[in-house]
């Protein structure tokens, strides 16, 4: 089933009855709206004014949702994760725990694999050299020993944004864009994760001793892309400040489509493909991270 993303941006009062998030603007409280909290996937709180109480947090907790908290700056700053999501979480950590080098290596090369090969189909995709990228996604070496990910990004974004555009995170436009839309991704994909039994703390091959969610940020890899072709269409027309609309389009990274063999699913329902495979090879029932090829 296909969640619900909620998006709270003017000051709001949130509370739960009945199973239902309560929606009550903060103007007119006897004007209200619910939702079922079980229909619910991610919830951004925006504005600083926005009011939500504990029972809410716990039920939307219960139900795996990623509730999404805001800074002054209205990035994303935070965000809420259930710490016993899955049934055989034990199990599932101690196999993610005690998951060998080697395992780890050939998982990263799996994950480099797929990231150049989505790189390289949205550049076909858009009209671009992505024929450039094929050389460093094909016979990727274990653990990408010779760093195929880092010469391949300089060759992709040049190719995309200009050979001007430099990735990072303070950097010129549309690295604005980029940041929102990667953090967005990153707590659905800590959301999969947690609902799959893993530990998002736990990477594979992101460490930074600062970084809650290193396993998130290896596991999103090659679904970056995704963003990617939204943030180039706002690019386009010109839509490069993070305004309500714009967040708002940003949102829909949960609702494109991704492909999985002859399988069409939304973004957020793949997610559960890709964090699920990656458990069961961390159990050893698999050899393959299941990710979608970018059409």
């Amino acid at each position: 089933m296909l969640k619900r993303t909620l998006f709270f941006s003017t000051p709001y009062s949130l509370s739960l009855r009945n199973g239902q998030m309560i929606i009550r603007t903060k103007e007119c409280t006897d004007m209200q709206k619910s939702v079922p909290v079980e229909d619910i996937g991610v919830v951004v709180l925006e504005h600083q004014q926005t009011t939500i109480t504990l029972p809410l947090l716990n039920a939307l907790s219960d139900n795996n949702v990623a509730v999404i908290f805001c800074g002054d700056n209205c990035m994303p700053n935070s965000m809420l994760m259930n710490l016993d999501s899955n049934k055989t979480q034990g199990e599932s950590f101690r196999a993610q725990i005690e998951a060998s080098e080697p395992l780890k290596k050939n998982i990263w090369k799996q994950i480099v694999e797929a990231k150049i090969r989505n790189q390289a189909a949205l550049l076909r995709k858009l009209g671009k050299a992505g024929d450039k990228l094929k050389p460093y996604y094909m016979n990727v070496k274990s653990g990408d020993s010779d760093n195929r990910e880092g010469i391949a990004a300089k060759i992709y974004w040049s190719e995309l944004f200009g050979p001007a555009f430099v990735r990072m995170r303070e950097g010129q436009e549309p690295n604005n864009l980029l940041n929102y839309g990667y953090t967005l991704l990153r707590a659905a994909v800590a959301r999969s994760l947690m609902g799959s039994g893993l530990l998002p703390a736990l990477g594979i091959f992101h460490r930074n001793r600062y970084n809650a969610f290193p396993l998130a940020d290896d596991l999103m890899e090659p679904y970056r892309p995704y963003v990617d072709e939204l943030v180039y269409r706002l690019y386009t027309e010109r839509k490069l400040q993070l305004t309500r609309e714009v967040k708002g389009e940003l949102l829909h990274i949960f609702f494109v489509d991704t492909r999985f063999d002859k399988v069409l699913r939304p973004l957020e329902v793949g997610l559960t493909f890709t964090s699920a495979s990656l458990s069961k090879c961390f159990a050893g029932d698999c050899k393959k991270v299941v990710y979608p090829l970018l059409e």
